[in-house]
Order: C-alpha cells, then sequence, then structure tokens
C-alpha cells in the first residue's frame, strides 16, 4: 500500500551531496505509470526544485520493484501514478527523507 511505497522511497532516496552543499530542499512531483505488467515506465518530475534533487526522485521511482498492476472489469490495465519525494534539510545536513 502506500505507507509501504512512501517508506520504501525513504529508505532507498540519496540526498545529492550538490543539494545537500548549495542548500536546496524541497518537493519534487514525480509522474508515472504502472503499466498492465506492473513495469514502472514514463517516470518523469512534473513538479521541479533543482535538476539535482529531480534526477534523485526519478532514479529512485524508477528503482522500485514491480508493482501489482491495476484492474479494471477483471483486465490488467496501465495506471497513472503521482507521488511527492520531499528532500529537508537541518541546517547543513539532510533529514531522513520523507512523503
Amino acid at each position: 500500500g502506500q505507507p509501504a511505497m512512501m517508506s520504501w522511497i525513504g529508505s532507498n532516496t540519496k540526498y545529492p551531496a550538490e543539494a545537500v552543499k548549495e542548500g536546496i530542499s524541497g518537493l519534487v512531483v514525480v509522474s508515472f505509470t504502472v503499466k498492465s505488467t506492473g513495469k514502472i515506465q514514463d517516470v518523469r518530475a512534473v513538479r521541479s526544485v533543482s535538476p539535482a534533487l529531480d534526477a534523485e526522485a526519478v532514479r529512485v521511482i524508477k528503482s522500485m520493484p514491480d508493482w501489482k498492476p491495476g484492474r479494471q472489469s477483471g483486465k490488467a490495465v496501465d495506471v497513472e501514478f503521482t507521488v511527492p519525494v520531499a528532500f529537508k534539510l537541518e541546517g547543513k545536513q539532510p533529514l531522513k527523507v520523507t512523503k
């Protein structure tokens, strides 16, 4: 479910050193499609913060394990999702990445 996905994203996201050095934080919104096969495709940042944070958010979403595909009328279908990936700094140190 969603709590498990957000936990997985938080555990697998690495705060880019460049963004830490420059004090950049914010919320990157990533859109992607879960294909009828369960594969994640068409991953893109739809709300940008910086190239470094955008790239990390896209990377972590692309690295997620396959999903159970969505179903409509008993058939597997493609489903589009939008997920926020938050990057927060406290001083010059990254906090644990959260949902």
